[in-house]
């Protein structure tokens, strides 16, 4: 890569960080819909969790190759834009194939295509920011990630609510999903799609600066064996920065993935008391997506708010402070426990509190990590990383039904309020993170 790269203006930077906003467009349509979906096909409670399986497994296989082999690539799209548009073309599929399923079976083939083929665009993001920008922007990129997330997910987690407004039906029988659901993840589809294209057409990529050199890599990757030993000797060597952050993004992503498994079936049983197919769960999954719309809208305006802390406060006071929050947040929910009711509105405060400790998720462990990694390796290391947000999420995927099924009694709620403690340890590993405060302060 250049060893000197030319600064952005904002507008550039948005238009190299647009893609985001459309992969989180339609990721957000699943986290906020597929449990009800496989609720709707006929799912318990204590089996919802292995069919959510496919979006851990394909982010721990596909990303770190998608990232060892995007540093090897190079064609006239350029380095990491062949990826971001074959993974968009997919997802765009796997997005129209998904409401129409009538079977637990279609609903779970349409998921591992869509995660496959998300995590395929969306690993070489990441990278894509220590590629463009020089380093001084490198926050200023990741925190321009968390601003397009913020808002693909606010529309995309609203939009079943707004179809229903202007009149399209939220009634569906049980074995169907109802047309607001449907014809938001058509219209996710197109915007995905349509949002990676302007970021691939507007952001061209900087060759490598040794050419020859580059193409004996090439070369050496096309060795099985190579390739290997290779991607395992990085894994072996990785930054101590980088292990550290494993412990905070392990317990940080067991809390999300229980949130997002588990908080519309548990606001149906324990604040709205329905059940499946029922008037009243239609009404439980609305406001659960509407939640949902609100800790991504709190995101979306915290991700500024980052920007300007990000000028006053080290990266890690800022993340230990915004999984504090949310962890508070979310173990709120626990006080079901004892009695204590939650009403609609009562669920906007764990909201507000998750949609804090989201928008730092997004941005300040990249910000942390993204100068501790050597450049050639860059996509392979950011790949890596993901094995500790998609790991714990596999072993709640794998576990926690028996959790529920002998222990909670598939209480979904209480399981949401276990992921804020979760958050909670995330916030007191934090100290263990050493950073290089020369470029986090």
């Amino acid at each position: 890569m250049q060893t000197e790269k030319p600064p952005k203006t904002f507008l550039q930077i948005m238009f190299m960080c647009l893609g985001f906003f459309g992969i989180q467009f339609g990721w957000a349509l699943q986290m906020g819909n597929m449990s009800a979906i496989y609720t709707r096909l006929g799912a318990s409670e204590d089996k919802l969790p292995m069919l959510w399986l496919a979006a851990p497994v394909t982010g721990l296989l596909v990303q770190p190759i998608i990232g060892y082999f995007s540093d090897r690539t190079w064609c006239r799209l350029g380095r990491r834009r062949p990826y971001f548009l074959g993974g968009a073309i997919f997802s765009a599929f796997a997005l129209f194939l998904m409401p129409q399923a009538t079977a637990i079976w279609m609903a779970v083939i349409a998921l591992w295509i869509l995660d496959t083929s998300v995590n395929v665009s969306m690993e070489p993001f990441r990278a894509f920011v220590g590629d463009i920008l020089p380093e001084p922007q490198r926050k200023t990129g990741y925190a321009m990630q968390s601003v397009m997330i913020g808002a693909g997910a606010v529309i995309a987690s609203s939009l079943p609510q707004i179809l229903a407004k202007l009149g399209v039906s939220t009634k569906a029988a049980i074995g169907h999903i109802p047309a607001t659901v449907r014809y938001s993840f058509f219209i996710g589809a197109i915007v995905l799609l349509i949002a990676i294209i302007i970021t691939i057409v507007t952001t061209p990529e900087y060759p490598p600066d040794d050419m020859e050199a580059f193409k004996k890599l090439q070369k050496q990757s096309k060795n099985p064996w190579t390739t290997i030993k290779e991607m395992w000797s990085a894994f072996t060597t990785m930054p101590q920065t980088m292990r550290q952050l494993a412990i905070v993004q392990f317990f940080t992503w067991m809390a999300f993935m229980l949130m997002w498994v588990y908080f519309v079936p548990g606001i149906a049983s324990g604040v709205f008391h329905a059940a499946a197919g029922t008037e009243a769960f239609e009404e439980a999954a609305n406001w659960g997506g509407s939640c949902f719309s609100i800790y991504n809208g709190v995101a979306f305006a915290f991700s500024f708010v980052l920007l300007w802390l990000t000028t006053r406060f080290s990266a890690k006071a800022i993340h230990t402070v915004c999984l504090a929050i949310g962890g508070i947040g979310l173990a709120s929910l626990g006080v079901t426990l004892f009695g204590v009711q939650f009403t609609k509105t009562g669920l906007i405060f764990p909201m507000v509190c998750i949609g804090i400790a989201w928008s730092s998720i997004l941005s300040m462990p990249y910000a942390m990590l993204s100068n501790a990694l050597p450049a050639e390796k860059m996509g392979f290391y950011m790949g890596v990383f993901n094995f500790f947000i998609v790991l714990p999420q596999i072993y709640i995927n794998v576990c926690f039904g028996s959790y529920m099924k002998y222990l909670l009694n598939n209480n979904a709620i209480i399981a949401v309020a276990i992921g804020g403690i979760f958050l909670l340890l995330a916030a007191l590993a934090m100290p263990l993170v050493h950073v290089n405060t020369a470029h986090q302060e």
